[in-house]
């Protein structure tokens, strides 16, 4: 993880692009029992913590339990609520009460405008710095589409991130793992930006097909 969160630095810094790292200590929503999840609760906020202290960056991770936000809280700089748990109040909660900046990624199901109900759940409990990522919308079975109206009605309530890799998925289509569509990520990517959004998420690694 540091190895990549160096590499990509490398590359945002020639770009002038500001950067946030993000890596997930458990990934609790995999398609199959047997993938890796992680390393877990406590190694997992080590390595976070580490790598924000030896590279400088702000780092960012999901976090899926009330009961892990306080921990992850001292480790990273912004937690991510994912978004089959964007309606959790007691998580929503717990991660606004570590004081972090807090990004929710717009459930698969929710309209957006229903989004204004997690923003003001993280205000009402004395947190202002939220952020939220649109991931595209159920479409069918195992398909997403983006509906670049949602944008701007996102952006009322607060800064909006555009999520360029989920949106092209295709959520648990076939073989126990999610598929997707990576030669529409570019074009998303401009349609978005030219809708307006304030923060653009890549996922990355230097051999995606591992």
């Amino acid at each position: 993880a540091r190895k990549m969160a160096d590499a990509i630095q490398r590359i945002t810094s020639d770009l002038g692009v500001p950067y946030i790292f993000k890596a997930s200590y458990d990934k609790a929503n995999r398609t199959s029992l047997g993938s890796f999840r992680g390393p877990g609760l406590e190694e997992g906020c080590r390595i976070l913590r580490g790598i924000g202290q030896s590279t400088g960056l702000p780092v960012l991770t999901d976090v899926h339990s009330a009961e892990d936000c306080a921990a992850v809280g001292e480790a990273v700089d912004v937690l991510q609520i994912p978004a089959f748990l964007c309606r959790q109040t007691d998580l929503l909660v717990a991660a606004a009460k570590t004081g972090r900046a807090i990004n929710v990624k717009k459930g698969q199901f929710v309209a957006p405008w229903d989004m204004l109900h997690a923003v003001e759940k993280i205000r009402e409990s004395g947190n202002a710095l939220i952020s939220l990522t649109e991931r595209g919308a159920s479409f069918g079975y195992n398909n997403l589409v983006v509906d670049m109206r949602s944008l701007p009605v996102l952006r009322g309530f607060a800064p909006v991130v555009f999520d360029c890799t989920h949106s092209v998925q295709t959520p648990s289509a076939g073989n126990g793992v999610s598929g997707g569509q990576p030669e529409c990520i570019p074009g998303r990517t401009r349609a978005a930006l030219g809708a307006g959004v304030d923060v653009v998420f890549l996922e990355v690694h230097d051999n995606p097909a591992e």
